[in-house]
């Protein structure tokens, strides 16, 4: 099994420990090295380096960083791609996010951010991992009208609009915080398993209350969609898995 979406830099402790605790359960992890106020994704690029190979890294600018408009450090997160392009399986994440955005100056600067990444990955020809909160039908108008595609991760928006993204060949990640959010729940009712990744969005979104998610507690997001759809879990990991594989080009 495969967790499409986690972010073991913020997993403080002994990574190499929780890397080989993964090893044991899943197939790989795919880990959305993002830029996010002081986290930034040249130092989690080293902290992860050394597990690549089960560790699939995209690189992204977070929205709740676009929102500030520092264009010195886009123009530095966009070379740090660059000069990654080859090692990288997308460009994210990146998006809109109006929950955390609340003045337009602060959701123009993300625009204009996401834009700007949006041109970088048709330029590379990788896909996008899209974070939309609170804007989900304004950032996939936005992925339409740039022709790329899209990871809509930890989607937890309207169900209707997960169909249409489905329907215009893009992909919905499934967390784990579908154990306590009943809009994923409907989501997962709509949208069939061929186009669904599941995920942990670790060390957020965890099922288990007081307790950090980590990546191996993706199992229990498969359980809940198996659950839902009426299919054997084992099936749910299989499908998800190879969907993973081919959003992102993961040569596995």
């Amino acid at each position: 099994m495969i967790d499409a979406h986690a972010h073991l830099e913020f997993l403080k402790g002994n990574l190499g420990e929780l890397v080989e605790e993964c090893r044991r359960e899943l197939r790989a992890i795919v880990d959305s090295i993002t830029e996010y106020r002081k986290t930034h994704v040249w130092k989690s690029w080293t902290l992860l380096e050394p597990y690549f190979g089960f560790v699939f890294p995209t690189l992204g600018y977070h929205p709740n960083e676009a929102r500030r408009g520092n264009w010195e450090k886009v123009r530095r997160v966009e070379a740090f791609i660059r000069e990654h392009a080859s090692r990288i399986y997308a460009v994210g994440e990146i998006g809109l996010d109006y929950f955390h955005a609340r003045s337009e100056r602060e959701r123009e600067n993300q625009r204009t951010i996401f834009r700007h990444f949006l041109e970088l990955a048709l330029e590379l020809n990788l896909p996008v991992v899209i974070h939309a909160r609170e804007a989900e039908e304004e950032t996939f108008e936005l992925v339409q009208r740039y022709g790329v595609r899209a990871y809509f991760h930890s989607y937890t928006g309207d169900h209707e609009l997960a169909r249409e993204i489905v329907e215009n060949g893009h992909y919905i990640g499934i967390s784990t915080g579908i154990a306590f959010i009943p809009q994923i729940r409907e989501v997962v009712r709509t949208v069939e398993v061929e186009r669904i990744l599941i995920e942990t969005d670790a060390p957020y979104m965890s099922p288990f209350k007081g307790v950090r998610n980590r990546p191996t507690f993706v199992k229990v997001a498969a359980k809940a969609v198996a659950e839902l759809k009426g299919l054997e879990t084992k099936e749910v990991e299989r499908v998800t898995e190879r969907n993973a594989i081919e959003f992102f080009s993961l040569p596995l």
